[in-house]
């Protein structure tokens, strides 16, 4: 499990899909919806992490044609978020403002929904958890019970690793929701969410 927690601590740190999405959820909506954005994320792994012990996973693996509908439904879920961020990026920045942290700009729920929804619907997640995970499981031990205490190690460090962003998304967010500092990192965001989308087009399904 050790082991198991050093490895995902490696794979927590990776910059990706999961610290783009939370930190432009706390620069646009802030502090608390950031943390709702987290807890999505972490309720996502979970669920796989549950789903490879239970044998689901394994039918991402052994079947072309569920990868192929979880991969395409996540690919078009990707980018309608980086297409739709970018679409309100079209109107030019305006005189810029002063926003505090507890300005209220959006809601946990949406933010909780886009990060389990973004987990959900890649299916390198599946596979990934159902292709490592079992070689960590400690002897002896339930799979449904040790996937899901290896799942809750990643889940805690991910917390961890995330809610760390978004405490110092929210202390830098009355600069980062200027409207010239917004747009841009609305403009980076949806270019990133595109690219994943993209690159999750090409990811080629298991073997």
């Amino acid at each position: 499990m050790l082991a198991f927690a050093a490895f995902a601590a490696v794979l927590t740190v990776t910059p990706g899909l999961d610290t783009m999405l939370v930190l432009r959820t706390s620069a646009v909506a802030g502090r608390r919806a950031g943390l709702a954005a987290v807890a999505g994320i972490g309720a996502g792994c979970l669920i796989w992490a549950a789903a490879s012990a239970l044998g689901v996973t394994a039918v991402l693996a052994a079947s072309r044609l569920a990868f192929e509908i979880l991969r395409i439904a996540g690919v078009l879920y990707l980018i309608w978020l980086g297409l739709r961020i970018l679409w309100q990026t079209r109107r030019p920045a305006v005189a810029e403002a002063t926003v505090t942290a507890d300005t209220p700009v959006g809601g946990a729920w949406p933010a909780f929904r886009t990060g389990l929804v973004t987990n959900l619907l890649n299916p390198k997640i599946g596979v990934f958890y159902l292709s490592v995970m079992p070689a960590f499981l400690p002897d002896g031990l339930a799979p449904l019970p040790g996937a899901l205490a290896l799942g809750a190690i990643h889940v805690a460090e991910g917390i961890v690793w995330l809610g760390l962003i978004v405490l110092l998304v929210n202390w830098a967010r009355a600069w980062l929701t200027r409207p010239r500092v917004k747009q841009a990192l609305d403009r980076l965001c949806g270019v990133a969410f595109i690219g994943f989308g993209v690159r999750l087009a090409l990811a080629a399904p298991p073997r």
